[in-house]
C-alpha cells in the first residue's frame, strides 16, 4: 500500500470516506441497539462478502481497507462516537504489524487500540475488543513472520479487556491452524476471510455484542463504579 497523491496525504485517515453516509444515518432511533464495526479490510470485506449479516440490522460497517490503528483513532470520533452506538466492535492491528503506515511496535498498537476503547467508554459506548486474525505472511509484504507478534498482541488485548471492562472476542482461537495461520478453507490469501471464515466469526461477535448490550442495559440502571 502506498500513499502517492496530495489528496490522500491531506486526508491520511480518510475522514471523507463515510462523511456523507454518517450524516444520512443520523442518530439512533428510540430503543435502537446500534453497533458500529470499526476496522480495516477484514471489516470492510465482511459487508461485501456477506451483506446479509448487516442487512436489516442496526449494524454499521466502518471498515476501511489498508488502515492502521492511528488512522482509525483519528476518525474514531467521527465514525463511531458521533453515531452514538451502544456498542463498538474494534478489529484492528494486523496492518500495523505489516507496516502499512510505517514501523509500529506492539506498544504503539496497544496505545491506539486502548485509546479507542477508552474514548468509547467515556461516551457510554460498550467496547468489544477482537483478536487479530491469524496470519503467517502478508502477500503485500512477504517475509515479516507476523504470527508471533499477532499472538502476543492478542494476549495483551485479552488482558486489557479483562482489566478494563471491555468484552473480549476471540476470533484467533477459532480460526488458527497448526501453524497459527489462517487455513485455505477460510481464506484465499491467508489474511482476509472468505464466506466460510466470516461464518465462523459471526456467532462469536454476535455473542460478544449480546453480552455488551446486556451490560449497557444494566449500566443504564446502575452505573459501573
Amino acid at each position: 500500500m502506498c500513499f502517492t497523491t496530495d489528496l490522500v496525504a491531506q486526508d491520511w485517515a480518510n475522514l471523507n470516506r463515510f462523511k456523507e453516509e454518517n450524516l444520512k444515518i443520523g442518530l439512533p432511533k428510540e430503543n435502537e441497539d446500534r453497533v458500529v464495526f470499526m476496522g480495516n479490510s477484514i471489516t470492510e470485506g465482511w459487508i461485501r462478502e456477506v451483506p446479509e449479516f448487516f442487512a436489516g440490522r442496526p449494524y454499521i460497517n466502518r471498515g476501511i481497507s489498508g488502515q492502521t490503528t492511528p488512522q482509525m483513532l483519528i476518525r474514531f470520533r467521527q465514525d463511531v462516537i458521533k453515531l452514538q452506538p451502544k456498542v463498538v466492535v474494534i478489529l484492528a492491528g494486523t496492518n500495523d504489524i505489516a507496516g502499512n503506515t510505517g514501523p509500529s511496535t506492539l506498544e504503539m498498537i496497544e496505545d491506539n487500540l486502548y485509546s479507542m476503547a477508552e474514548l468509547a467508554q467515556v461516551h457510554g459506548i460498550q467496547v468489544v475488543l477482537c483478536t487479530i486474525l491469524p496470519a503467517v505472511d502478508y502477500p503485500w509484504r512477504p517475509g515479516l513472520n507476523p504470527a508471533p507478534k499477532i499472538m502476543e498482541l492478542n494476549r495483551r488485548i485479552k488482558e486489557y479487556a479483562h482489566n478494563h471492562h471491555a468484552i473480549y472476542c476471540d476470533y484467533f482461537s477459532a480460526m488458527a491452524d497448526e501453524n497459527n495461520g489462517l487455513p485455505k478453507e477460510l481464506s484465499e490469501d491467508g489474511v482476509h476471510p472468505n464466506k466460510k471464515g466470516y461464518a465462523l466469526m459471526a456467532p462469536l461477535v454476535e455473542s460478544a455484542i449480546s453480552e455488551a448490550l446486556t451490560r449497557s442495559k444494566l449500566l443504564s440502571v446502575s452505573p459501573l463504579r
